[in-house]
């Protein structure tokens, strides 16, 4: 369940960067540092990942588990592998139409994703950790859905300046795509959490 929740989060990721409507907080951080670096999209996010996770290390350790380690490791590469195939491989270059039906599926695997991997309940992804770092360090002052807000509105503007110092519009890496995972995302990870909750504490027939 791990598994294939890290797996559908690294598709919605590469779908999100192929439709062009903007990406997530924390991608829109890593697209615009690693495209103003000439880096894989990959690499820095796991570079990313990987200082993040000290910080967690020494702050809150008991949120890191197996699925913390296959999530800072396989969803970066897994996006840049989505995009390598759709643009090198297959040659899309999707109309209007495409794209919205990508940023949907983007929309739709991030949020089934996320509620298979919360429901693995293997430890939590590196970014996804800072929230709760904030609200411990300020003894509950921050609370955590104002430091996720802070967080996120962090990242988003270091996304948003690298991808100007690069020369590219800003619409690289904030757009509606940014807008909908922000409104959308939380409704209907819990509308997947409900429904595997159904199904998995659902008694056996006889």
């Amino acid at each position: 369940m791990m598994l294939l929740g890290i797996a559908s989060i690294g598709v919605s990721v590469g779908f999100f960067r192929l439709a062009g409507f903007g990406v997530d907080p924390f991608t829109c951080m890593n697209l615009g540092i690693s495209t103003y670096l000439g880096w894989s999209f990959g690499n820095w996010q796991l570079l990313c990942n990987i200082l993040i996770l000290t910080v967690v290390f020494f702050a809150m350790r008991g949120l890191i588990g197996l699925g913390t380690l296959c999530n800072m490791v396989l969803v970066g590469y897994l996006a840049d592998f989505v995009c390598f195939l759709a643009e090198e491989a297959l040659g899309l270059e999707p109309a209007l139409a495409g794209r919205a039906a990508l940023l949907l599926l983007a929309l739709l695997f991030l949020s089934l994703g996320a509620a298979l991997y919360m429901k693995a309940d293997m430890g939590i992804g590196p970014y996804d950790s800072v929230g709760l770092i904030i609200e411990k360090l300020s003894k509950g002052r921050i609370r955590y859905h104002i430091a996720r807000i802070l967080s996120d509105a962090a990242v988003v503007a270091v996304g948003v300046a690298f991808c100007l110092l690069t020369g590219r519009q800003v619409w690289y890496v904030i757009g509606l795509g940014t807008v909908a995972n922000a409104l959308l995302n939380g409704p209907m990870i819990q509308m997947f959490r409900n429904m595997l909750d159904r199904s998995t504490d659902k008694p056996l027939e006889k």
